[in-house]
């Protein structure tokens, strides 16, 4: 409006000091004035809504992630790491969007909108006001049914952008058995395929919105074409002057900036949801393990533990455990054998509530662990896995990773303990020394001394040993075994170990043989060898084997 002002003050004879001259500098000053204000409020609205919409992207990662790490072990064994990753990644920039376009971009398009069509209508008729809600209608239907249609290739490139993310990522950390058997043009070939995938998808994003934006255009060229001939005819007529003709083209290329909002905010905003529909479906489809209503926290009162009749699969028609009783009492050290898949491991995952049996009840101390939190029940349980977790850092935040709170001389300590301390010394960056991603950088038998300290520093009453010393050779497993039983005396700790190599559980207080998910035997080492059983048979075939190697190592004289 005040650039029309300006043309018809300059549509006159003027001279250098004439009023209109005054009047005329003083709009273009004014003009200036109000551009630069619209630029500045835009960019104290980009500033207001950086900390509201990073506020909430925050807010929503966080609890994501809190989420994905409180979900059951089931979801963590049969995720993608790699689509995953990016599917969170995509969907809190959706949120950013969303925000932005609703508060920052709908609601002001609307009125602006509305503001144009009413000041048409006012100044200048009814025609040019229809001429500008058609042209919102038409704008409108063309961009939503495009959009829509264009929604399915943004689909499908999301899909192979997800796939070839977790191919690279499996590969890259199974990097060695891709070099074991030489399958890296396997490996290029899986990943090259979803590439292929996302490049044709893209391309059709890619002309689909060529035709968006030309329908767009034509659209709205149509309208001001018309506008512009109207206008053009007042001044001939004239009923409008020139300045009226400008604001006419001023308003509706002012109309132009939300219109093409509205088409790219409704394609961002159909894709931003379709992000934001996968990171939510991870929250709803997948629940965590909670706490009993009136769960209350357990109290230990020496540690023992009661199987009664559990039942429990991993898959229905896959049974591990059958009605499966047993008890450990408190304060013993107690081995767990059986020959391999008879559900050893899947003991410490019940009563540490990885899983829920499907039927049957767990006890410790007599109080079943559904009834008690399980952030208190966790907390009195360590456990060394058979496959050592170890974070990409160092050797010291690996091991100080079982009580955080642990000093520099409590760490190397437990290292001592673990016969693992002589090693990280010699290393030329000692406790400093990176592990690399899922601690590859060490050995297999280094990763186990080091779970072995780390779960040590932790010192929980009720420790679990699921092949510990697998990795190791038999000197240093002795040692090992030597420094735990130590460690054990120090405080009455029950203690539950899980091995194939019988002669390290030798010395239990009792030993349970698990077979086809039931006990077949339990009793101490001379029993269960005097009855003949599967444990005497398991204890055979090794002896004899130890026999065999020892003979072969054996050099025979000349």
């Amino acid at each position: 409006m005040l650039f029309k002002n300006i043309i018809d003050a300059l549509n006159l004879d003027i001279a250098a000091n004439s009023t209109v001259w005054v009047v005329c500098g003083s709009m273009v000053l004014g003009y200036g004035a109000a551009r630069i204000g619209a630029t500045l409020f835009s960019e104290l609205l980009n500033a207001v809504f950086a900390s509201v919409g990073q506020r909430a992207v925050r807010k929503v990662a966080r609890e994501t992630f809190e989420h994905l790490l409180n979900l059951d072990l089931k979801f963590h064994l049969s995720r993608q790491t790699g689509g995953l990753t990016r599917a969170i990644d995509r969907g809190t920039k959706g949120i950013t969007f969303i925000l932005q376009a609703v508060i920052f971009r709908i609601v002001p398009t609307a009125l602006e909108i509305s503001l144009v069509c009413g000041i048409l209508s006012y100044k200048f008729g009814w025609d040019f006001a229809a001429i500008t809600v058609t042209t919102m209608a038409a704008y409108t239907w063309f961009t939503v049914r495009t959009t829509s249609w264009r929604t399915r290739f943004r689909r499908e490139a999301n899909q192979a952008d997800n796939k070839a993310a977790t191919v690279a990522v499996d590969s890259l950390i199974n990097y060695e058995a891709v070099k074991h058997f030489n399958n890296e043009k396997y490996e290029i070939s899986q990943y090259d395929k979803h590439l292929s995938a996302y490049e044709k998808a893209s391309v059709k994003i890619s002309t689909s919105l060529a035709y968006l934006n030309s329908g767009q255009n034509i659209i709205f060229s149509s309208a001001l074409t018309a506008m512009m001939f109207l206008a053009a005819q007042g001044v001939i007529n004239g009923t409008m002057t020139v300045g009226d003709l400008v604001m006419v083209n001023q308003l509706v290329f002012q109309l132009s900036l939300p219109l093409n909002f509205l088409g790219t905010i409704y394609r961002e905003m159909r894709q931003s949801l379709l992000d934001m529909e996968v990171l939510f479906n991870l929250t709803k489809q997948n629940p965590p393990p909670k706490d009993a209503p009136h769960a209350k926290p357990f109290d230990f009162r020496g540690g023992s533990i009661r199987f009664e009749n559990v039942n429990f699969g991993y898959h229905p028609d896959r049974p591990i455990f059958r009605n499966l009783s047993f008890t450990v009492p408190a304060g013993k050290r107690v081995a767990i054998v059986g020959p391999s898949g008879c559900g050893k491991s899947t003991v410490f995952r019940l009563l540490f509530r990885f899983y829920e049996p499907s039927s049957g009840r767990i006890f410790i101390d007599d109080q079943e662990i559904h009834s008690v939190t399980i952030q208190s029940l966790r907390k009195v349980i360590g456990v060394v896995p058979q496959d050592t977790p170890l974070f990409h850092a160092d050797i010291m935040h690996n091991v100080r990773y079982g009580r955080l709170d642990a000093s520099d001389e409590e760490v190397m300590e437990v290292a001592r303990k673990a016969r693992v301390h002589e090693t990280v010394a010699s290393l030329p960056e000692g406790y400093g020394t990176q592990v690399g991603e899922r601690g590859l950088m060490i050995s297999g038998g280094e990763k186990q001394r080091l779970a072995i300290a780390r779960v040590l520093l932790k010192d929980p009453p009720i420790l679990f040993f699921d092949e510990a010393t697998s990795a190791l050779d038999a000197h240093t497993e002795n040692e090992i075994i030597r420094n735990i039983d130590s460690t054990l005396l120090d405080k009455q700790r029950t203690s539950i170990f899980i091995a194939h190599r019988l002669r390290t559980i030798s010395d239990s207080d009792l030993i349970i043989v698990l077979k086809e998910g039931q006990v077949v035997e339990q009793g101490t080492h001379e029993q269960l060898l005097r009855q003949g059983g599967l444990y005497y048979r398991m204890w055979a075939e090794q002896a004899s084997d130890a026999f065999v190697e020892e003979a072969e190592d054996t050099e025979v004289p000349p």
